[in-house]
C-alpha cells in the first residue's frame, strides 16, 4: 500500500533516493545508490550557502525515470514543475540543480530564462509538469 508523507509545500527539489549510480551501475564501489549520493550532495551544498534557504530538499523512492538515473523533480505551488535527470551524483551537479532552483523559486510561473540556466542543468531536462488544476498555454 502506498503511503504519503506530508512535506513543506514550497519550492522543493524532490530527489529519487533509489536512482542508479550511472547507466552502467546501480551502486558505487561502496554499495550506495546514485540517488542516495545525490540527496547527500544536495543537502551538503544546500547547507553551505544561505542563498539556497528558500528551497527544500526532499527525497522519495523511485520517480519512475530509471533510465534517466539520478533524477529530481523541481516543484512549487502554482508553478510548472520539471523533471531532470542523467546527473552524476556529486556536489557539482547538486550546486547546478540548487542554483537553477533558486531562479525557479523566484520566477512567477516556474519559467527561468535560458540565460539564467547554470551550465550543469542544460541537457538534463526530461519533462515539464503543469501545476495542479492547470495546463500551460503558450
Amino acid at each position: 500500500m502506498m503511503k504519503f508523507k506530508p512535506v513543506e509545500d514550497g519550492p522543493a527539489i524532490v530527489a529519487c533516493n533509489t536512482c542508479r549510480h550511472s547507466g552502467e551501475a546501480r551502486e558505487n564501489d561502496s554499495g550506495t545508490r546514485g540517488g542516495a549520493q545525490l540527496v547527500a550532495a544536495l543537502r551538503t551544498v544546500k547547507a553551505s550557502d544561505p542563498r539556497y534557504d528558500g528551497v527544500t530538499v526532499q527525497e522519495m523512492p523511485c520517480l519512475f525515470a530509471c533510465t534517466e538515473f539520478c533524477t529530481v523533480h523541481l516543484r512549487a505551488p502554482a508553478k510548472v514543475g520539471y523533471v531532470l535527470g542523467r546527473f552524476t551524483p556529486d556536489k557539482e551537479a547538486a550546486r547546478a540543480i540548487l542554483d537553477y532552483a533558486v531562479h525557479y523559486a523566484a520566477s512567477e510561473h516556474g519559467r527561468v530564462p535560458f540565460a539564467h540556466w547554470p551550465q550543469g542543468v542544460k541537457g538534463h531536462f526530461i519533462t515539464r509538469t503543469p501545476p495542479q488544476g492547470f495546463v500551460v498555454e503558450e
